[in-house]
């Protein structure tokens, strides 16, 4: 549930588009972005890519080096921390006030049925999309586009945390069980208990995330 694209000046969009790349995993933490090839990917002037890469330095997504480029920022453990405070506050708070018939609740369903598809096929980058997917789902559920575009934000700095696990199956394997007991318990109208178990799930995840970025800073 995010604004129309069309509506958006070019920087602003192309500013998504990269933003979702993160999301989906392609552009992993502490990668050197080429301006020569998004200009092309993007067919674009450089002036409107360099207008975008300030944007989403502005946002903490990018960081600029003198004399050396712009690259994919890499999560600090206190970036960890602030954005799980923020998941249990919304994510919670969008399934306690959850009822069985919302839109949202289909298409939780179907990024949990995807997710296990590429959990079948051990492709972990999938798995962890289908699950970003699961989440930007739970938040629609508040019926807030604001809400959920401010969640789009966050979710590309938390994919970014994931990037840094050594052992993507770690953190993805156990969750697409905990993912699809959550929307069951939604889709039998039990909003509080899929609240409580939402935030019993951010628990492990954030204390799984902190542990590899700890051992990426060692």
């Amino acid at each position: 549930m995010t604004e129309n694209l069309d509506s958006l000046p070019l920087s602003d969009r192309l500013a998504r588009e990269i933003r979702n790349l993160l999301i989906s995993g392609e552009l992993p933490a502490g990668q050197r972005l080429s301006e020569a090839a998004f200009s092309e990917r993007f067919d674009v002037s450089r002036n409107s890519l360099r207008e975008a890469f300030r944007l989403l330095t502005k946002a903490g997504l990018l960081r600029h080096e003198a004399n050396r480029g712009v690259f994919v920022a890499v999560p600090t453990i206190a970036t960890i921390l602030d954005i799980y405070r923020v998941r249990r506050m919304v994510e919670c708070g969008a399934l306690r006030q959850s009822w069985p018939r919302h839109s949202a609740v289909t298409s939780m369903r179907e990024a949990v049925e995807v997710a296990k598809i590429r959990r079948e096929a051990l492709d972990w980058v999938g798995v962890g999309s289908a699950n970003m997917s699961f989440h930007e789902s739970v938040v629609d559920l508040a019926d807030s586009t604001r809400l959920s575009d401010f969640y789009e934000r966050i979710a590309a700095e938390l994919r970014l945390g994931f990037g840094l696990l050594a052992n993507p199956e770690q953190l993805h394997a156990p969750f697409v069980e905990l993912n699809d007991k959550i929307v069951k318990l939604v889709e039998e109208g039990m909003a509080d208990d899929a609240a409580r178990e939402m935030e019993i799930y951010l628990n492990l995840s954030e204390r799984t995330v902190l542990k590899s970025l700890e051992r990426h800073g060692e």
